[in-house]
């Protein structure tokens, strides 16, 4: 970023992992990594953002830690430790919640019910009277930021796997994600065009084709048609959460399918940062680029895109945020 001069506002980081090896350990004291993070975001202009992503320790959606009491009760540890680091730190921070967690949680639970999945929450002292499931579990997370690092903004990343915008709001309500501070919008984590190569590597093989998206929103998919997935899912989640869209991918532009290692076509960056009071008029109070994987293109192989095209919204007047 300092290279290219570029200046975000917001700069997100991973916590991962549970127990030996995890984001804890990576730095003496336990846990000074939020700190350093966050000192290291403040110094070049930016806000802290942090993305939880513990759930992951025992596989991919492999959820059978969250009604064993020893793992969680490391989980909650961690948790915790990553609210009082921010606490300490003293100003505020973002948190992302466990995203993909809660579409696996979904399509595990009972009836898509997650008030009927059972997870270990009431052992925790900030959520003794929560109910012990995957609800109690999203609730547990806001009522712990709350007690612990008051000064922390929570964001839950709903996934549509499971259902409509709406009968996804009612399940992440249940979580009480709308009771948190704005709506992670998890835009794509990979480039359009590392899905469309014969033999894309394997971050990439998912999805249906067509994975480029339409800028002139005429064909699906298209940038309205996401943009109206999350406008539906604000509006029934209620509260009027402002939405933060999150690890969009960076590649360029072309007219070309695929592309190469780290050097695949996409469409986001151009349109989003071209587009920006589209966003604005929909609630958006920021927009977080970033690799999904190792193969992705980057601000290090997308030629100064992100460089250029953020420069210019930045000499810019910007976007008025409704």
């Amino acid at each position: 970023m300092k290279s290219q001069d570029i200046h975000p506002d917001i700069v997100d980081q991973y916590l991962v992992g549970v127990g030996p090896g995890s984001w804890p350990t990576w730095n003496s004291p336990d846990g000074a990594y939020v700190t350093f993070t966050a000192q290291a975001a403040q110094a070049y202009g930016a806000v802290p953002m942090f993305t939880l992503y513990q759930m992951t320790a025992n596989g991919e959606g492999n959820l059978s830690g969250i009604s064993d009491a020893t793992f969680m009760n490391k989980y909650w540890g961690q948790v915790r430790l990553m609210y009082q680091r921010i606490a300490e730190w003293g100003k505020p921070a973002l948190v992302n919640v466990e995203p993909d967690f809660w579409g696996f949680a979904a399509s595990q639970a009972p009836g898509r019910d997650l008030t009927k999945m059972a997870a270990a929450v009431s052992g925790q002292p900030e959520c003794s009277t929560l109910p012990d499931t995957v609800a109690g579990l999203g609730q547990c997370f806001v009522q712990m930021g709350r007690k612990v690092a008051p000064k922390t903004l929570i964001g839950f990343p709903p996934a549509f796997w499971n259902g409509t915008p709406v009968e996804v709001a009612a399940m992440m309500r249940a979580a009480g994600a709308n009771q948190a501070d704005f709506i992670v919008a998890q835009t794509s984590d990979r480039d359009a065009g590392c899905r469309e190569v014969a033999s894309p590597p394997a971050e990439c093989q998912n999805g249906s084709a067509p994975f480029y998206w339409d800028a002139s929103n005429k064909t699906s998919p298209n940038f309205h048609d996401s943009q109206k997935q999350y406008s539906d899912y604000r509006a029934a989640l209620g509260n009027g959460l402002p939405i933060l869209w999150w690890q969009t991918p960076m590649g360029v532009p072309s007219d070309t399918p695929g592309g190469t290692d780290q050097h695949y076509r996409d469409n986001h960056v151009d349109y989003m940062l071209r587009n920006t009071q589209e966003y604005a008029d929909m609630h958006t109070f920021a927009i977080v680029f970033s690799a999904g994987g190792s193969h992705q293109t980057s601000i290090s192989t997308d030629g100064g895109q992100f460089a250029r095209l953020s420069a210019q919204y930045l000499a810019g007047s910007g976007a008025a945020l409704k």
